[in-house]
């Protein structure tokens, strides 16, 4: 197992632990009409910004609430779960280079519930096997194994990897951090996202200050209605 200890392993009852699990009830309220949503993108609009933690913490507590989970890195040009998992990397480009199933490469139970599936080595084509047909077979043929399936894209802003895939899963989430980019640069983010035609499902604004006073974390978070407001926690 790796060294880094994810805090919503490691500290479980902390503010942040609780936001998300927040995200968690979101998506199964966002799985509760026609539609379900299983296959969900995570993304950022440059690199930094806390995608990988975020969908990694997300993961874990998905995995806490006795769902399924399947993270695959699908950053084919920087990746980085196999190093912060302490995993082999035999990964998705193995199953283009060497013909194999998905299912061969995964890594079960890093954490309860919670299967892996690195990146594999880096290929010269990311953006052409990510949207390639044989891409979409491999999501499908563990569609029925798990309740969710998350996939790590890079930075939308550096590469268009993100709309590529995103348009063909369920939907995708922004990842924000808190005073890493600009206002122009989300727009843009989000702009081109719709430009994939994506089903967006929201944006984590991460890395919000926590502020502690007399003993109590505050903290922040937003609404249905994008207000916002804040919450304490001893």
């Amino acid at each position: 197992m790796a060294e880094i200890s994810f805090i919503t392993d490691r500290d479980k009852l902390s503010p942040i632990s609780e936001a998300y699990r927040a995200i968690r009830t979101n998506l199964q309220f966002a799985s509760a009409g026609d539609k379900k949503v299983k296959t969900i993108v995570f993304t950022s609009a440059l690199p930094s910004e806390g995608k990988s933690t975020t969908d990694t913490n997300l993961a874990i507590v998905m995995g806490q609430d006795n769902k399924r989970v399947l993270l695959i890195d699908c950053d084919l040009r920087r990746p980085v779960m196999h190093r912060r998992f302490g995993l082999p990397n035999r990964g998705l480009t193995n199953c283009f280079a060497d013909n194999l199933k998905l299912r061969d490469v995964i890594q079960h139970d890093i954490y309860p519930n919670l299967d892996v599936v690195t990146s594999g080595p880096i290929p010269p084509n990311p953006a052409e096997l990510l949207g390639s047909p044989k891409m979409q077979e491999l999501i499908k043929s563990v569609e029925d194994d798990y309740d969710y399936i998350l996939l790590d894209l890079p930075p939308i802003l550096v590469v268009t990897d993100a709309a590529v895939v995103g348009s063909k899963a369920d939907g995708v989430i922004l990842v924000v951090g808190s005073g890493d980019i600009s206002p122009d640069e989300a727009k843009q983010a989000k702009s081109l996202l719709e430009k994939g035609r994506v089903n967006i499902l929201g944006v984590v604004l991460n890395k919000v200050p926590q502020r502690h006073q007399g003993g109590y974390y505050y903290y922040y978070y937003y609404d249905e209605n994008h207000e916002k407001h804040k919450k304490q926690k001893s």
